[in-house]
């Protein structure tokens, strides 16, 4: 069904990478004219509306395509089939630091920005000390952005995106890079702009707690397709429902992985260092990780992330961060991490 008011609208997008083993491919592919790819289907007949005004939140996993699908809305890449089109002036928040230019002050780049929305001189005045406070950079907004923090970049990047009156608002997970008062802040303005502005937000979280209290509606993709669409905490709870059963699943098990198989998880064990199978608050976590791989591993890295119920991250390890994996690991093995009780609540 065709909804007459919409602001976006998108008909069967399909995008397609051409993936090669080695960078040399590219190059022997097109003097033999052989293929020398595989093709990843990171998004497969996507098609929704989205209404003026609503407020629609874009979940699931990591690698389910997400991402990809801003990127075509906000027409950073083309989609291989199919289309989208979009009625009005877009601003996306996709990336850190994306649509800013690195030598530029922060005041420069906000009449940047603004232009490239078609605002004019005088339109972006009128919001400029709102854009200024609401970010908090006022000591550093005569300063280039890059010397700014990644935190300074998505608070003046949101602050752009949210008071220079986009019709539509395009905003992905790189909010939780601010700091957990911030996130609060823009999640309050973007209820604003959309409940009292009538603005379009598109939000893609895997906070479902936010999703839950800031979107109407929710789309789950899955394997780059539209999984399920509907009201949020019906789409939230079959999401999470799902998930609950596949974590329940043991890993050499699961078909669900990414990645091309050259190294695989072939179990992983969670204990307490303390009481073993037995996992209180104030336990250390011992996680421990099986692997294979066709050929032994050098610069390896290994990363842990630990969520909630509602699949926000609380903890997370990252092996080149704690201590340096040693070089050539065996083809087979294991590799174990400890966590500190103190910090389960850092992320």
């Amino acid at each position: 069904m065709i909804v007459m008011d919409a602001a976006i609208r998108a008909v069967e997008l399909t995008k397609h990478y051409d993936i090669y083993p080695r960078p040399a491919d590219r190059l022997i592919e097109a003097i033999t004219r052989r293929p020398r790819h595989t093709v990843f289907p990171a998004l497969q007949d996507v098609s929704f509306e989205v209404k003026r005004g609503e407020v629609v939140g874009i979940i699931g996993r990591n690698g389910a395509g997400k991402s990809t699908l801003l990127k075509i809305l906000s027409r950073i890449t083309e989609p291989t089939e199919g289309g989208a089109d979009l009625f009005g002036r877009v601003a996306s928040l996709l990336e850190v630091g994306t649509g800013f230019h690195p030598d530029l002050t922060g005041r420069e780049n906000i009449f940047l920005n603004g232009a490239i929305l078609g605002m004019s001189k005088a339109e972006i005045r009128r919001k400029f000390d709102e854009i200024v406070a609401f970010a908090e950079v006022d000591r550093f907004i005569d300063t280039p952005v890059k010397r700014y923090s990644s935190g300074m970049h998505v608070r003046l990047a949101f602050a752009i995106a949210a008071h220079l009156e986009p019709e539509i608002l395009v905003i992905d997970e790189v909010l939780a890079v601010g700091d957990a008062a911030f996130q609060q802040k823009c999640l309050g303005k973007m209820d604003q702009v959309a409940s009292r502005d009538g603005r379009t937000v598109l939000f893609v979280s895997h906070n479902m707690g936010a999703v839950q209290s800031l979107c109407s509606r929710a789309v789950w993709i899955e394997a780059g397709v539209v999984e399920q669409d509907g009201p949020t905490a019906r789409v939230i709870g079959s999401y999470l429902e799902t998930m609950m059963t596949l974590e329940g699943m043991p890993v050499g098990d699961r078909t669900d992985r990414s990645g091309d198989g050259r190294a695989r998880l072939t179990a992983v064990v969670v204990e307490s260092t303390d009481l073993g199978p037995v996992i209180r608050p104030t336990s250390r976590l011992k996680i421990t990780l099986r692997y294979k791989s066709r050929e032994r591993l050098h610069r390896s890295r290994f990363l842990i992330g630990i969520y909630d119920y509602a699949n926000t991250g609380i903890y997370a390890l990252n092996s080149e961060a704690v201590t340096s994996v040693e070089p050539g690991l065996a083809e087979e093995g294991t590799v174990t991490a400890v966590t500190d009780p103190k910090a389960l609540l850092m992320y």
